[in-house]
């Protein structure tokens, strides 16, 4: 009964607005972004890690996305207790074009907690709210016919 109503919650919980989740967290240069700079936005909160085959794979894709979609914006949350120079290092070889942004491992941020399993997304609405999450790769698509199948429900 118990995994029922877990796999009842899992399955309904990505339907269920969050209204306005926050964080602010140092890109690779020390510089802050709090969540709420974003606000009008679209954003794509995509925790992942070095060592995570399609957190790889995603990157290119999502870099592509937040480029071409300017009322998108994606933030890479790295999961990991590494150095910044190994993150600086990695990003020669898989080169994100949105903001990498650092989380103590230890202490993630309040609203959206440590991810279940890399890669985890999340995403927040123009308004700040949570309204989906991916547990998994996503594919821009994925994202992008989301958020018209919400635009097309909401106006």
């Amino acid at each position: 009964m118990n995994k029922l109503l877990l796999l009842l919650f899992l399955l309904v919980s990505p339907l269920i607005a969050v209204a306005n989740v926050a964080f602010s967290l140092p890109d690779l240069d020390g510089q802050q972004h709090a969540l709420s700079d974003y606000r009008g936005d679209w954003v794509v909160v995509n925790y992942w890690a070095t060592w995570c085959a399609p957190c790889r794979k995603e990157i290119p894709d999502l870099s592509q996305f937040h480029d071409t979609r300017p009322d998108v914006t994606v933030l890479g949350l790295a999961f990991e207790d590494t150095e910044v120079d190994v993150f600086r290092e990695f990003l020669i070889d898989y080169p994100a074009t949105y903001p990498i942004l650092l989380v103590d491992v230890y202490n993630p941020p309040e609203d959206f907690g440590a991810p279940r399993a890399l890669p985890t997304t999340y995403l927040i609405d123009p308004q700040g709210e949570l309204v989906n999450t991916w547990i998994g790769p996503v594919t821009s698509v994925m994202i992008a016919d989301w958020i018209a199948d919400w635009q097309a429900q909401h106006g």
